[in-house]
């Protein structure tokens, strides 16, 4: 099992300080998987061609020299990046108030052996939902920290049980432009896919993420099943999930066909290569004034650098 670092309680985004903090504090000090409160960031999608970031973020790992106050649960809640419905952060929720989750069906298939539709009712059941603490780092240099509800998507795939063949992963949103008016915009191709190296998506930081804050998600934070990869940027975490196939070649991502010069597949956290259109070396954690620099990885680092063991991360970025 992966050694899962800590984050200080003074990084999490709170709900009134977290639910009076209570419920936060009971958890804090375990590591376990099983009920762990862990660290890292979760759920938004980048800036659009010519649409730079405009709101604060910043960076992991706070030192006596940088500390930072607190960002709201208000903020987590409508601030969001969610293209679906519509390119303004602040228009999301409004918008996607009346997104049905229910019913949801979630269709796992490809290259393994016991291909299964599951309802999300079954997952919620099936796999026992854990709380994790992540960072968010958007690629537009604005950060987070979420309290996540979910479970890892290992036990998922392992349900079904990958094939040899199998070297990816590739995620689907729903297509449903009456619920989700941003899929009638034209820019970009329909539906929002994603994908993961099958070892990335096999990790234990890696997780389906059905809640925050002790309750179902909401819709503008991706209802009701989304995946979050905390040591990637945020548009990697795929929203209102669908569809999981495990797949032998590279999937093409909605952001590589928009923009193959600005976004490509691994989008893992690097504050050595910049966007073409701004710097990714510090951030602004949403509610503070001052930036911070970003870790590599997100602060991730000693968890998931080996999986890029060789590779020249400014050219595979």
């Amino acid at each position: 099992m992966q050694k899962i670092p800590t984050i200080p309680s003074s990084e999490i985004t709170p709900e009134q300080i977290y639910l009076s903090r209570r419920k936060f504090m009971l958890g804090i000090g375990s590591l376990a998987l099983t009920s762990a409160v862990l660290a890292a960031c979760g759920g938004a999608a980048p800036a659009s061609p010519g649409n730079e970031a405009a709101t604060p973020a910043g960076t992991p790992e706070p030192t006596p020299d940088l500390r930072q106050e607190l960002t709201s649960f208000d903020s987590i809640t409508t601030y969001n990046n969610y293209y679906e419905f519509s390119t303004d952060k602040a228009g999301v929720a409004p918008l996607a108030a009346n997104f049905r989750t229910r019913p949801w069906t979630v269709e796992v298939g490809g290259l393994v052996a016991k291909p299964t539709t599951f309802g999300i009712e079954d997952l919620l059941r099936q796999f026992t939902q854990e709380e994790r603490i992540y960072r968010l780092r958007c690629v537009e240099a604005w950060s987070m920290v979420i309290p996540w509800q979910g479970f890892s998507l290992r036990k998922l795939l392992e349900a079904v049980e990958p094939t040899a063949a199998a070297k990816y992963v590739r995620f689907e949103t729903l297509l449903d432009p009456e619920q989700m008016p941003g899929q009638k915009v034209g820019w970009y191709v329909w539906p929002y896919v994603e994908g993961l190296r099958l070892d990335e998506a096999m990790h234990d930081l890696t997780i389906l993420a059905t809640g925050l804050y002790g309750k179902s998600l909401l819709p503008q934070n991706g209802a009701p099943l989304r995946v979050v990869v905390p040591w990637k940027y945020g548009f990697k975490s795929i929203k209102s999930i669908v569809k999981i196939d495990l797949v032998a070649e590279q999937p093409t991502s909605l952001w590589m066909a928009a923009a193959p010069n600005e976004y490509g597949f691994y989008a893992n956290v690097n504050p050595s290569v910049n966007h073409p259109r701004w710097s990714q070396a510090s951030e602004r954690r949403i509610g503070e004034l001052s930036r911070r620099k970003t870790l590599p990885f997100n602060g991730y680092a000693e968890q998931v650098a080996s999986l890029y063991a060789g590779m020249d991360l400014r050219r595979f970025y």
